[in-house]
């Protein structure tokens, strides 16, 4: 069942790159009397998801946090390494954006945002999607029809609906 206005985001175990290589990240740890907003995609080094999805959270990291968002963590189904890689090559490591890699894609199908598209190599990948949670409730959630497009779910769509 997918995720929706009111639920709790479930916990999960996800990976950081850290200087000592990956860590395990709970999500419940993350959101815990926290605002948060959730990102997740369908891949690091994708199209729309380097030039559009990333970089709308980029440009509006400041705006968030004038609204009290403490983090904005970027969610996808690839490994650590990747996506600390991703990150340093997107700047949205430099810009503050915590960068959590899904591996097992336990996050991802736990809200009901997985999706496979195996002619272009997808496998339990998530769909697109933007979140903003307060204390462990979703408070908005933009989602996207097509995971390649990138309007409802960006930065700027979740920072309006903030007002």
């Amino acid at each position: 069942m997918t995720i929706k206005t009111g639920d709790t985001v479930p916990d999960a175990t996800l990976l950081q790159m850290g200087e000592d290589g990956p860590r395990q990240v709970s999500m419940a740890d993350k959101i815990k009397d926290r605002k948060v907003v959730i990102f997740g995609l369908p891949g690091a080094f994708t199209g729309t998801c380097s030039t559009a999805h990333v970089p709308s959270f980029m440009i509006t990291f400041d705006d968030f946090k004038e609204k009290g968002v403490q983090e904005i963590i970027c969610v996808s189904v690839n490994d650590p390494f990747v996506m600390k890689a991703w990150g340093d090559s997107t700047r949205a490591n430099d810009v503050g954006i915590t960068m959590l890699a899904d591996a097992e894609s336990q996050f991802t199908t736990a809200i009901g945002m997985n999706f496979t598209a195996s002619p272009v190599g997808f496998v339990n990948r998530s769909k697109r999607y933007s979140m903003l949670v307060e204390n462990g409730e979703v408070k908005i959630l933009n989602a996207e029809s097509n995971p390649g497009e990138c309007e409802i779910s960006a930065g700027e769509t979740l920072l309006e609906a903030m007002e």
